[in-house]
């Protein structure tokens, strides 16, 4: 995965192509758009993908986005995307992701934040691109790196300096991670992670919750500190005793691709158990793609067929859930 600055895709025709249902939409086809590079020079499509072709068995991937699907009966949002990142053989400007995140009926996200750089651009797009806004955060794998070179404070004090500006509305996404770190780095993360709890308090921002084989560690470190009023587990990856705590403290669940996929039946039972004034939908684009289209490249429109595969999961009409996550998104968020 790369970072790409606010202005990555270069027209090869004037305007903006209209997106068809059913098609995958032009902003994410290589024939229609070329890549430009980190000056601004349009490159070949030869060797623009820099994400790897076969995925962890040595399968080769399937790097086309798929289609655009029809829109919902009712605007939602992707609660946590990474413009910022690529996947596929295309590099997408933050205005052409909304703009087709848009024909899907996702009338809003949030663009997160891993580290220092990535929340300076997560800041930079919502102050450019209408329907976006920031959260800001150092990633908990990045923590103890910063904390071994003696930058971990400093990195902290600049995301907080970031926490303040116009149209940041979340710290995250932090939290603890025990698949990525070894045991010695988890006191640099339960550091980094306290403080970005301090830091949401502290400017009155939601916080986006990474746990990743962590539940306990995050639960402990969540009632030491005293939880954020609006907190979020970003990517929820717990069962319904887990989805049952969130109930009990008011805590969001955002549910990605995931809870789509045909082996997550733990996760699929935590969504009915979940609260549904506490339920949030998410694409962690560009990864986790939902089914039928896992492994391929993810995008924010893709979080309507994770809406649409979560409205069957609870047998609930689609309508009634996506003005559910609507209203709910806003609660946490306030206006797009």
């Amino acid at each position: 995965m790369i970072e790409t600055p606010l202005t990555e895709t270069v027209f090869r025709d004037v305007g903006r192509p209209a997106a068809v249902p059913g098609e995958t939409p032009p902003a994410y086809r290589p024939e229609m758009y070329a890549v430009a590079d980190a000056t601004g020079e349009v490159a070949s499509g030869e060797g623009t993908e820099r994400r790897a072709h076969t995925d962890a068995q040595g399968q080769r991937r399937n790097l086309s986005f798929p289609a655009l699907p029809e829109p919902l009966p009712h605007p939602v949002v992707d609660d946590h995307t990474h413009l910022d990142m690529q996947d596929g053989l295309v590099r997408v400007s933050v205005a052409d992701a909304v703009a087709v995140a848009r024909d899907a009926s996702v009338a809003g996200l949030v663009q997160a934040g891993c580290d220092v750089e990535s929340s300076r651009f997560a800041v930079s797009a919502a102050q450019t691109v209408p329907g976006v806004l920031a959260a800001v955060a150092l990633h908990p794998n990045e923590a103890p790196s910063l904390a071994a070179a003696g930058s971990l404070e400093s990195a902290l004090a600049e995301i907080s300096e970031l926490a303040g500006q116009d149209r940041v509305r979340a710290i995250g996404e932090t939290g603890m991670d025990r698949a990525q770190t070894p045991e010695e780095g988890l006191a640099a993360q339960e550091e980094s992670f306290r403080a970005h709890i301090r830091m949401a308090k502290e400017h009155g921002l939601a916080m986006q919750i990474h746990d990743r084989d962590a539940h306990e560690d995050v639960l402990r470190i969540l009632r030491d500190e005293g939880a954020p009023e609006r907190t979020v587990f970003h990517c929820f990856s717990g069962d319904p005793e887990l989805a049952q705590v969130c109930n009990e403290n008011g805590w969001y669940m955002s549910f990605a691709g995931t809870v789509t996929f045909k082996n997550a039946k733990p996760l699929q039972a935590a969504l009915r158990v979940a609260d549904p004034a506490l339920v949030l939908s998410e694409t962690d684009a560009p990864f986790l793609t939902p089914h039928p289209f896992r492994g391929r490249p993810n995008a924010p429109y893709m979080v309507n067929y994770t809406v649409r595969g979560m409205a069957t999961l609870l047998e609930t009409d689609l309508e009634t859930l996506c003005r559910r996550i609507w209203d709910n998104a806003r609660a946490v968020y306030g206006e797009f």
